[in-house]
């Protein structure tokens, strides 16, 4: 097996507890990784003031994958680890594609959303006029471009044509959004027509939040932007599990760069130090990485063991952190 130098980002909170078992369980399937931890989160900003200095985001570049656990604090202030962390490397290392899979034996959903992930309403264009007075306006725009929206249409027709049921569903809300909402709707038709053996649909966001709760069986691979595909995914998880279940991967697929692997859950450092995190969406997020990075043998094993230890976790109700880590490694 080759060996991969891993950007560890643990973060804060639980975040470091998370990643600690993602890590072990990689070892435990035989993966050679050579880390290299980073202070970036809440603490290191609190302490110095920066957030994502550039001499550390040349040396992220340099290496084969990024893992973080989670960032973020009550001490920080909305939108700078956000902004200035976590949108700054999708934007930088250009992780266009946001994959995100969800199953549920107990339900039988087994879907994934592509989200795209450096358009959309979180670019920051925008801003005030007249801000602080009784006239204050404030624009939020959407930019889409039709490179963007394209690319990210290509990896979720090729992800569908992958799986079993070979079905794609463009989300968006084209009644209102009448432009955005027009390029992503012409753009996923004319590339349909690439992939006759992939069959297509299109669902309004406010149905598809009412489809995903009442009958997620009829998704498998859902395409849309980035404002909905957040939203979506955490209700996907909740629907599927719960948070702690959910997984994450910020893809580069042209591998010009690193890509990036994380929980989707957040810092939660009301529990952290005690065990009580569940590591589950952190070690499914390293086996993302891992067959990313070509590793398929070990990340099959790692997703069956957790797919066995869900299957049985009725019996080990309680289980701290480190020994749902030790239980996933046993299995690998």
């Amino acid at each position: 097996m080759t060996s991969y130098r891993i950007a560890v980002l643990g973060g804060d909170g639980i975040g470091p507890e998370v990643i600690a078992e993602a890590l072990k369980v990689c070892r435990a399937a035989g993966a050679e990784l050579d880390t290299v931890d980073y202070d970036l989160g809440a603490r290191r900003y609190l302490s110095s003031g920066e957030v994502l200095p550039d001499s550390v985001l040349d040396e992220l570049r340099r290496v084969d994958a990024i893992l973080l656990g989670a960032v973020g604090s009550p001490a920080v202030p909305p939108g700078v680890l956000e902004r200035g962390l976590l949108l700054k490397l999708r934007f930088e290392l250009d992780l266009y594609i946001n994959l995100r899979p969800f199953q549920s034996s107990a339900r039988g959903v087994d879907l994934a959303v592509v989200r795209e992930n450096t358009e959309g309403s979180y670019t920051g264009e925008g801003g005030f006029l007249r801000r602080g007075t009784p006239h204050e306006v404030a624009t939020q725009g959407s930019v889409n471009t039709r490179f963007g929206v394209e690319r990210c249409i290509r990896f979720a027709f090729d992800l569908a044509r992958s799986r079993d049921r070979h079905h794609l569903t463009l989300v968006h809300k084209t009644n209102v959004l009448t432009f955005s909402g027009d390029l992503w709707q012409r753009t996923f038709d004319q590339v349909a027509a690439e992939y006759p053996d992939v069959t297509t649909a299109y669902n309004h966001v406010d149905a598809a939040c009412i489809y995903l709760v009442e009958s997620p069986l009829r998704y498998d691979v859902i395409v849309t932007d980035n404002l909905f595909g957040d939203i979506l995914t955490d209700l996907a998880g909740a629907v599927s599990g719960g948070i702690g279940l959910a997984a994450s991967a910020n893809l580069n697929p042209a591998r010009t760069g690193p890509s990036l692997f994380e929980p989707v859950h957040g810092s939660a450092p009301d529990i952290a130090g005690t065990g009580r995190a569940n590591p589950l969406a952190a070690i499914i997020s390293a086996s993302m990485m891992l067959e990313f990075l070509g590793e398929t043998g070990a990340a099959d094993r790692i997703t069956k063991a957790v797919s066995d230890y869900r299957q049985q976790s009725h019996t080990e109700v309680g289980a701290s952190t480190s020994q749902i880590g030790d239980a996933i490694a046993e299995r690998v």
